[in-house]
């Protein structure tokens, strides 16, 4: 009898948020709303790997299903589950399903950490730990508790007299779900200042606000009080790869980013995010991303603008 009314509560908490993303997000493309941190997506088509750094974040798929890539790891969610994110991480999303009769719907919250700390210290009893560190990343089970969290949180879209009053108490309530979750434990072990993976957030937030700049990792393992081969493991347990290659992860996106969007050539694109030499940038992108950058910028600009016509 339970499992029946948790899943109706489920259906219903999940036909709700899909009417209030189709009216607060009528057309394809991402919306940011009136309240800060919250992002809606809608897409009637499927989508390329398209790349970005998650800062930490909720996402939430009402309709359809999305894929998410870190280094080779892939992260698959739907209505069903959800992603979560608890430090700043270089991934590729990618629809893939959707279409125009059942179009993708899905949400994205960015939390701050600290909000994270302030809630485990509240519920005043000790948590479980894991001894090993957990990847910055995971898919979790949707629970109806969450879902209600969000549709409440989405409803203040048409109260935005409420929304400074209001969201802040429902995002914490929808922390404090995903807490309660076996995802729990990778927001805990971040927000707890000293443990080692918020000792690695530190770094990793260092990096990305810097990543134009040649990366010293013994100074910045001496900046959040690590030692360099402890640094290394942990920055590697959380975020699947080495700071090196997290930095020319975030490099690469970002100089894709700016001849895509921005029209770049690629030597400057280059320049712009730390490359010294345009011809090891050119050789670091092609192993990427397994061609050029001229090739694959006009490839991915063809394929924007076949999409944009279909």
């Amino acid at each position: 009898m339970d499992t029946i009314h948790e899943s109706l509560r489920m259906e219903q908490s999940l036909h709700l948020l899909t009417d209030l993303i189709r009216r607060h997000a009528p057309s394809n493309g991402t919306h940011q709303t009136s309240v800060p941190s919250l992002a809606l997506l809608h897409a009637t088509t499927l989508s390329e790997p398209l790349e970005s750094v998650y800062k930490p974040s909720i996402c939430v798929v009402v309709q359809g299903a999305k894929i998410a890539t870190l280094g080779d790891e892939t992260y698959r969610y739907d209505p069903s589950t959800y992603l979560v994110t608890s430090v700043e991480l270089p991934i590729k999303g990618q629809i893939v399903e959707g279409s125009s009769e059942t179009p993708f719907l899905s949400l994205k919250l960015h939390f701050d950490p600290d909000v994270v700390l302030d809630i485990v210290q509240a519920k005043q009893r000790p948590e479980v730990l894991l001894e090993e560190d957990c990847r910055g990343i995971t898919v979790s089970r949707t629970s109806p508790a969450l879902l209600e969290a969000l549709v409440r949180l989405l409803q203040l879209l048409d109260a935005p007299e409420d929304i400074h009053v209001l969201s802040p108490l429902i995002i914490r309530e929808i922390l404090y779900r995903v807490l309660q979750s076996e995802t729990g434990v990778l927001l805990h072990q971040s927000a707890i200042i000293g443990s080692h993976a918020h000792r690695i957030a530190q770094a990793i937030q260092f990096i990305n606000r810097n990543y134009d700049k040649p990366l010293k990792i013994e100074q910045l393992a001496t900046t959040v009080n690590m030692s360099t081969s402890s640094f290394h493991k942990h920055f590697k347990r959380i975020t699947a790869m080495s700071p090196l290659q997290y930095q020319k992860t975030v490099r690469l996106q970002e100089a894709r980013h700016l001849m895509l969007m921005e029209t770049l050539p690629v030597s400057d694109a280059s320049f712009r995010v730390g490359y010294e030499s345009p011809s090891q940038f050119s050789r670091e992108y092609t192993r990427m991303y397994g061609q050029s950058p001229l090739l694959d910028v006009k490839q991915l600009r063809s394929s924007i603008t076949g999409t944009n016509h279909t």
